[in-house]
């Protein structure tokens, strides 16, 4: 699990979704399409956003729920939270392998 994590880290196209999720939670694909192409220039095409958001989902630290024809996405800290107290409580048992 943490593997996925790091991974989905590693590209800096989903960083800046995790920021703009951070910044205001629970938007569309729509939404963080124009939000990436408005205050950080890029142009990429939803279903290559999409395809990002995928890979944050499947490494879990973005949930998403539907709502009538709209799926919003919300930030979940959970998975970062587990590597931080990896560190820094170690004494804390650690949930996964």
């Amino acid at each position: 699990m943490a593997e996925d994590v790091f991974k989905a880290l590693a590209d800096p196209t989903r960083r800046r979704i995790l920021d703009e999720l951070v910044e205001r939670d629970g938007q569309t694909l729509f939404e963080i399409c124009a939000r990436l192409v408005n205050k950080h220039g890029l142009g990429m095409s939803r279903q290559a956003i999409s395809q990002h958001l995928a890979v944050l989902e499947s490494a879990g630290l973005v949930v998403s729920r539907r709502e009538g024809r709209y799926k919003f996405h919300d930030l979940n800290t959970e998975p970062l939270e587990r590597i931080a107290t990896r560190w820094l409580r170690p004494d804390a048992p650690e949930s996964t392998p």
